[in-house]
């Protein structure tokens, strides 16, 4: 009985081990899976392509070594092989199924980049042209499964970035100044894009932006705030209008420019100054008043007095700035003829200069 049941259960195992569940599988090709992730970014006459690292093979399969990688570029709408790429990429010096930790296998994708430098001939004055670029990765062997997803950039020509940008400070701002250059293309509208840079924060932002495509003198004022740093740019941008919406095109930037904001300008001169005496009955005073200063910094004003008998020069009457434009001086003498006149200053302490003086007369006690 006990041979019985060894000699079936032997059999079992016998029938079971040369049993096959389907037709067999034919080697893999080992070709990468193309990418699906590919983007593109132009920026001047350079496109930024970034794409993942395949992981699988065509058939589903764990990578395990990449061969050179083709960057795929062409004019026409769609790319359906590579033919001559614009740029090979040699295979990676870490191979997917090398990992350096063997412990520890590569799991996610690796990013990969590629900057491709677009020839002049290639731009177009017609806003619709595009570039179409696509990658296609190859094993070892040199043979690929085709392209990956296209994508596309806009082909217009782009404005050079200014070569002479500089910044003088002025009562008001930042004023920069640059020689724009004409515009290279009759199919976009142009623009010049200023960027400021708060060097003690790193925090750029876009100050302004200003028409462009014009030969000749440009230049922008910054209201920005003082006793800071900044490092300005200028990066000129091309518009093209399509059916499907608005499409931009940044080109290179400037130099940089840096510019230490310290405000030493003070505000304007106070104008229209008057001087009119009363007191009849009362005790005599002589009323001041003149323009208001429109400066952003303003924090007052400053009163000066002389006596026009004496030859003192003359004294400041306010112990703080005078918020409104108006003044009443009280400490006045009957029989004297008083000169006045008013400055202007800032919450930084820069004061104008004086402004024209304007005299009265206190009339002697009778």
């Amino acid at each position: 009985m006990i041979y019985r049941l060894t000699f079936a259960a032997a059999l079992c195992l016998l029938i079971s081990g040369c049993a096959q569940t389907g037709m067999p599988l034919p080697p893999s090709l080992e070709l990468p899976k193309p990418p699906s992730d590919l983007r593109a970014l132009r920026k001047g006459n350079h496109v930024l392509l970034t794409w993942s690292e395949p992981r699988l093979t065509t058939d589903q399969e764990t990578v395990r070594s990449l061969g050179p990688t083709e960057i795929c570029r062409s004019t026409a709408a769609d790319i359906t092989a590579c033919g001559t790429p614009a740029a090979t990429i040699p295979a990676p010096a870490v191979q997917p199924g090398k990992p350096k930790d063997k412990k520890k296998p590569q799991s996610k994708p690796v990013p990969q980049a590629f900057t491709d430098a677009v020839p002049a001939s290639l731009l177009s004055d017609n806003p619709e042209t595009d570039l179409t670029y696509a990658v296609e990765v190859l094993n070892r062997n040199g043979r690929g499964a085709g392209p990956s997803n296209r994508v596309h950039v806009p082909a217009i020509r782009i404005l050079p970035p200014p070569a002479d940008l500089a910044v003088q400070l002025n009562e008001d701002g930042a004023l920069l100044t640059w020689t724009g250059a004409p515009a290279p293309s009759p199919g976009a509208q142009f623009r010049y894009r200023i960027y400021r840079r708060d060097e003690s924060s790193n925090k750029e932002t876009l100050a302004g932006e200003i028409p462009a495509g014009s030969a000749g003198p440009t230049q922008f004022l910054d209201g920005l705030e003082w006793e800071r740093t900044y490092l300005y740019r200028v990066t000129p941008v091309s518009i093209v209008t399509r059916q499907q919406g608005e499409v931009q095109v940044e080109g290179d930037d400037s130099p940089t420019v840096r510019v230490v904001a310290h405000d030493v300008f003070p505000p304007a001169v106070p104008t229209g100054l008057q001087a009119v005496y009363s007191g009849e009955g009362q005790k005599p005073f002589i009323d001041l008043i003149w323009a208001p200063v429109t400066s952003a910094d303003l924090a007052g004003y400053n009163v000066y007095r002389k006596d026009a008998a004496s030859s003192a020069p003359a004294t400041k009457v306010n112990a703080e700035p005078v918020k409104t434009p108006s003044y009443r001086d009280s400490a006045v003498s009957a029989g004297k003829t008083y000169t006045y006149s008013v400055s202007a200053v800032d919450v930084r302490a820069n004061e104008s200069a004086k402004s024209e003086e304007a005299s009265e007369t206190v009339p002697a006690n009778n």
